[in-house]
Parts: structure tokens; sequence; C-alpha cells
């Protein structure tokens, strides 16, 4: 090749891999896994899994049913699970599991556990491996619904692979010619009677011997080849020494589909690396499309770990027949539908960061996202609130209106935005059977009585401000698309957050039926009337009216003192209802931050809302010390639960310099970038460059900032900014700039702030 035609092809091929650069290295998927239900740093299991996967794997330590199914502080694993799990609290469905044994059989989870060390343990999104004491190693690779296993027997000893039926009802049939397995199971708390996930799993080896057996008294029928009932499950004995590809393919439609699937996915694949390969290049891809640059690489090792968890969460639901379409079984109604379906998500947990950050990386995904919460709606009769994967009425409020708010508002469509209002008011006005983010209960005495009173229903202050923020999404909905009908019923309430305000002691605060203040009361008491918080976590829950909130504490020098307060007092509590130390309590201590508690989701917008009032260099301080502080890259990787891709969406947004305040307007509040430059590239292939020029440790205040090459003083970014690309420039420093976003037009969006017309 002559050196003038070598050089373009030098340079094409140095572009190229400086745009696909390996980031998904950078991910421990054991970030968080250092966990009890006593104290969380995460509660996190080491997820195997695609983007936005239908199905996931993950190594288990915990017994069958346990919602913590992997521990780093364990010492033996007894299988390897397809999970589901968003919480464990509500533990997971359609599980089973494989577990490779050498020598003697057994059956028994507790006696077939095999001891190892974290030393010979490999933890990423697209691989799995661990080689136990004993010699055997075992690895896993994810495809969206299903994976591949290799486990590898040392020579010498019998070779066993025990399927285990998990918790309830299963069925499983061995075909011994075609070395497979197929059957199904049926396992989890919200799931329809009708319910079953279908398997087929795939052996590259021939089986020297099989049978069945049960995990309830763990009794085995050799040669036997099928069975149904509690806790069924398989085994099969292959040659000793053997290296054996296991390919796992899922379905909830049918056995036939998951055999589709199998040929769909799998079928392409003819090893074990080259399942693991494309797995590494889907997440490669994604992550090259946020791209961060700076010298530390614990940072960046923290901010693809969090990445990767901000895109687990929420799954895919529906499977793709032979022709590609998509259908899927429903988790609301039990029965098959063409079209769209994503669930395992709180949203209670995720409205307020992990949709906001999607909103700008997959709105063709969010588009189809909303059109499923009305499909849900149209076969449950409710608007999802917490799925895992059907319906449920788990903690508070009515947020699947904030998730169709902030898609429309921010250009995602895809779905009908007159069907949302007509469904979100259905749920305002009703009360829903499973209670809790169900439907309003005390919807009479929110319209009659302004809040939601105490004890007439459980944590009525969080809700009475939740529900306001709610309604004024759904106004904001209406007002986008002109149904002044709905402006006018949503407006009355999105004010509400002020009845509960007692001026008297500077709070928000328990009011009774007949308009009487709770007695006895203590702003560091948590819960009831507040949820999982207490007055001094919760009083600030205003999203959507912060302006309002301002003048409501007494203007802006009385609000900033408080805001002061809040994160340097005492980290004391009173345990309040509970009636003991709960573990968001013993986290809020540990941060020792004052009466922030990052852990749970009341107070993640606080420390923003300093750009409100006038003071963002204490924004840009207080985000730096909380992601420095709270987060890393390490098994106590967080400072409390996760809770879906919440928390790490969260980082996300907050380590880029951006985090959305208030999901249903177009703006996202600026803080302080934790890197010197990030490019973010959107769907549609333009990119969003933010550039912190001088940027440290020590450098955290915003001394000046262009957008596009025009000076910009505001305190927030719009989203069409951001999807239209451009470059933001801020020059960092270690000093404050006191001069910088103080007018009244740098503050951003307030529903009572009459300069923010545009939202």
């Amino acid at each position: 090749m002559k050196i003038k035609h070598f050089l373009p092809f030098l340079l094409l091929v140095n572009y190229i891999t400086a745009q696909n650069k390996n980031l998904v290295d950078y991910v421990n998927t054991l970030q968080g896994t250092f966990s009890t239900p006593e104290l969380s740093y995460g509660n996190t299991y080491p997820t195997v899994a695609m983007p936005f996967p239908v199905h996931a794997f993950s190594p288990q330590t915990g017994k069958n049913g346990d919602g913590w199914k992997y521990q780093y502080q364990a010492k033996t694993i007894r299988g390897f699970q397809q999970v589901h799990q968003c919480s464990p609290w509500v533990n997971d469905y359609a599980v089973f599991s494989l577990m490779p044994e050498i020598g003697e059989l057994i059956v028994n989870e507790n006696d077939r556990a095999s001891s190892f060390s974290h030393t010979n343990e490999v933890a990423k999104p697209y691989y799995y491996k661990v080689t136990f004491d004993n010699g055997i190693t075992s690895e896993i690779s994810p495809v969206e619904r299903g994976g591949q296993m290799r486990f590898t027997f040392p020579k010498g000893k019998k070779a066993f692979l025990v399927l285990d039926g998990y918790t309830k009802q299963s069925s499983v049939q061995i075909h011994p010619k075609e070395r497979k397995i197929t059957g199904w199971v049926h396992n989890g708390l919200l799931i329809q009677e009708n319910f079953k996930c279908y398997f087929e799993i795939t052996f590259d080896k021939p089986f020297k011997a099989y049978g069945t057996w049960e995990n309830k008294k763990n009794t085995i029928e050799k040669g036997n080849v099928s069975d149904k009932g509690d806790g069924k499950g398989a085994y099969i004995e292959f040659k000793a020494g053997s290296t054996i590809q296991v390919k796992i393919a899922s379905s909830y439609i049918s056995q036939a589909q998951a055999q589709t699937t199998m040929q769909q996915e799998l079928g392409k694949y003819k090893t074990f690396e080259d399942t693991k390969a494309n797995a590494k290049k889907a997440w490669n891809h994604l992550f090259n499309r946020v791209v961060v640059e700076g010298d530390n690489e614990a940072d960046k090792a923290t901010f693809y770990s969090c990445l990767f968890r901000a895109n687990l969460f929420s799954h895919r639901f529906f499977e793709l027949k032979e022709d590609g379409s998509p259908y899927y079984f429903s988790p609301y109604d039990g029965k098959v539908h063409n079209g769209y379906m994503y669930t395992d998500n709180g949203f209670w947990d995720t409205f307020r960061a992990q949709f906001p950050l999607s909103n700008i990386l997959h709105p063709t995904m969010q588009g189809r996202y909303m059109q499923s919460l009305l499909d849900a709606q149209k076969q449950s009769g409710w608007l999802p609130t917490w799925s895992c994967p059907g319906m449920s009425g788990i903690m508070i409020g009515n947020h699947a209106i904030s998730l169709l708010t902030d898609a429309w508002i921010k250009g995602v469509k895809g779905f009908n935005a007159e069907e949302a209002l007509q469904a979100y008011y259905h749920e305002m006005s009703n009360g829903g059977p499973w209670g809790g983010s169900n439907g309003r209960p005390a919807h009479k005495n929110w319209f009659e009585l302004g809040y939601i009173p105490y004890k007439e229903v459980g944590e009525s202050a969080a809700k009475t401000l939740e529900y306001a923020y709610d309604d004024w999404c759904g106004y904001q909905l209406a007002k986008a698309v002109g149904n002044k009908h709905y402006m006018d019923i949503f407006s009355r309430q999105m004010y509400n957050y002020k009845n509960i305000y007692d001026p008297e002691v500077g709070f928000m605060r328990g009011k009774k039926e007949n308009g009487e203040w709770l007695e006895n009361f203590n702003p560091i008491a948590w819960g009831d009337p507040f949820t999982e918080a207490n007055s001094w976590q919760y009083s600030w829950s205003v999203f959507h009216d912060i302006n309002g909130l301002i003048k409501l504490m007494g203007g802006k020098e009385t609000f900033l003192n408080k805001l002061d307060t809040f994160f340097t007092m005492d980290t004391s509590f009173d345990v309040g209802s509970y009636g003991h130390i709960i573990h968001e309590m013993r986290e809020m201590q540990l941060a020792n931050m004052g009466q922030y508690a990052h852990g749970n989701q009341p107070v993640q917008h606080v420390a923003y809302l300093y750009n409100y009032a006038g003071e963002p260099w204490k924004t840009q301080d207080r985000v730096r010390k909380i992601m420095k502080q709270l987060y890393n890259g390490t098994e106590k990787g967080y400072p409390g639960d996760e809770d879906q891709g919440g928390m790490s969406s969260w980082y996300v947004l907050s380590a880029l310099g951006i985090y959305s305040v208030c999901p249903g307007t177009d703006e996202y509040n600026l803080g302080s970038p934790v890197f010197k430059k990030a490019t973010i590239t959107l769907e549609n292939g333009k990119k969003l460059i933010i550039e912190a020029n001088g940027n440290s440790d020590e450098n955290v205040y915003i001394k000046s900032a262009t957008l596009n090459g025009t000076s910009y003083d505001k305190n927030y970014i719009t989203y069409e900014d951001i999807a239209s690309g451009g470059i933001l420039k801020l020059q960092m420093s270690d000093t404050p700039n006191k001069q910088r976003g103080v007018s009244p037009d740098d503050v951003p969006y307030s529903v009572s702030n009459k300069s923010n017309t545009k939202n």
C-alpha cells in the first residue's frame, strides 16, 4: 500500500477506535452487593443482561425465595438464576436456576452450595465468571430473552448440572436425544394465575445420565424424563472433565415461542464466545453514546457502573413473532396482545431521575413505553405505578402521569395525550383496589378539604405533597394539548401542598380531617404521616413550585438558611411510627450530611434548590460532595437502595452536570459536572458536548458558561438544547462566582412564577 493511501486508512482506524472505546469494562456489577435488610449499600445483585432485557441472570448466594439473592459477604453460591427482581422487598418471579456439581449428586440447595473467592470472580454486564474452590468454572453471557452458560468441570470426578424449579409450581421434560430440557415455572408475588415462564435449555454435549427431583423433600427419580408440581427440577450427568455450553431461552407466551426465541436470539451464535462478544458490543455501543473524559479512573468506574444500572429497568416484557412483530402476555389481564409492554419498575423510585435520563437517551423506547402504560390501564383498569411484573399499590403517588407528561413535554410522542388525561383523571378520582399508589385513597377529602387527612389514610402528608405534584403534571399535559376542561380540574389541586404547611413550626405537617394539626410535632420523627422519611426531608417536595415554597417559608433568606441547616444539622432521628430503626435511618447517619438522606428518594432533588433562591454555587458545592462521598464503584457503592436505576440515574445526570428537579418541564437544572468533558450522542445522531475547563476536586464552582458560543447565566438547560446538540462550556473555579445565575431570569421553572411561561 502506498503511503499516501495508507495515511487516510490509518486516520480512519484511529477515528473508529476513538469512537468505539471499550467502556463496558469500567463496570463492576458487584457495585452495591454488600447489603443486608438492616443496612443497604445498594441492595443490588451482579446482573448479567442486555440493556432493558426481558430476562437476566445472576449468581445466587441466598436461599430460594430470599430477596437478597446475592450478598458480597457470602462464602458460597448455590445456583445461577434467571432473574427479574427489581427490589429485594418484593422478591423475584419467573425464576429457575442451574448449578454445576462434581462427585456425588446433591440436590438440596444448602448442601450443594460451593465455596468461592472474589479473587476468582469476574462481574461485567456482558460476562460473569467464577471458579469455585472445587475447580468448577461457571460462566454466563446474555441475550435479551435468554442467555448462554458454560461450565468447565475438572477431570476425574462425575459432572452434574442441577436444574432447580425454585419456589412454586414447575414442569420439566428431559429430551435426551435432542440434548435439551423444556418446561415452565410459575413463581412470583404479583403474577396472574395463568402466568408461566416457558423455557428451552439446550446442551452441546450428550447426557450420560439424567432424572428429575423436587426441592421440598429433595427426592430424586433417576431416569425419569418428566415431572410437574411444586418445585420440580431435573439433573443431568455429563462425562467427567467436560466443558458444557448451555443455551437458555424463555417465553411468557408459550413453549413454541421459547423455541422461536432460541432460534432468533441464540441460533446465530455457535459458541459461548460469540454470545459474549455480541453482548459486550451492545453495551459498548450504548456507553459510547455517553463518553466522559478525565484523569480519575475511579470516577469513570463509578459513572459507567451507574450508567449500567440506569439502563436495566424497566424490563421489556414483549416477545417477537417469527415475522419480527412484537406481542406479549399481559401481566395485567393474563391475555396475549400485540404490541409493546414494559414492566418491573416502581415509579416513586424512578420518576425523578431514571425516566428523565431515558428521555434523553432512548426517546423511541420511551414513546413505546408510554403507550404500554395506557394499554396496561385498559387491561387492568388502572395505570401502573409499581409493577413486578403485575399491578400493585406499593409506595405512594400516581406517578405514571409524571412519566407521561415528562415524555410529552420533551417531545417524546407515540401515545395519545387525551387518553393519558382520561386515564389519569380516573386514577386521581377513584380509590384503587390495591391501595397505596393504586388510585387515590381519600380522593373525596382531596377535592373537598384540599389535603389528605391524617389517619384517614396512612402517610397522609407525603401523599398530599405528591398528589399536588401529580395534579400539576395533569395540568401541564392538559395545557400542552389545549384541553381546558382538564386544565381547570387539575389546576384546582396543584397548590394543595400549601394546606399542610404549618407556619408556626415552619414545616409540612400532618393535618386531621377537622383541620387540627397532628399533636406532638417533631420534624425528625420518621414515618406516618410521611413515607420512609420525616418532615425535614419531605417539606421540600414541591417540585413544580419551588418559588411558591420559598414564599411559604418566609422568603429567600429564610429558605436558604433552612436549606443550609438541613445539610449541616445533627443527624439524629426519632424512629417515629416505625417504632424501630429502619435501614434508611442508619444510612442517613452514615452519610453525615445533616438530615439529608440520599439513600431514599424524597430528598434527592434538594441540593439543587439553591438554584431557585439565588445561590447556585451552593448547589454546585453540595452535589459534588454528595457524588464524591456517597458513590463509588465497589460493593459498597451506594448510600441506600439503588431502586431500579433510580439512584444510579441521579448520579449519571449529576455527574454530567444536569438534573431534572421537576419532571414534566423541559428543564434540567445545572449542577457541577464530575468530568472535564462529556459527549452525549442522541438517537438522532446529534451530540451535546459539556466541557468543564479547569475541572478538579477543588474547582467545583461554575465561574462562567457559554452555550454554543453565547454567554449563558441560567441555572438550567432545556431538553431542546440537549436534543439539538451543541457545546455547553463551563469555566470551573475553586471560588464561587456569586454574580452568576442570580437574576430572576436565571431561575428554573415554578408554576407560580409568572415569568415561566414557556412550560
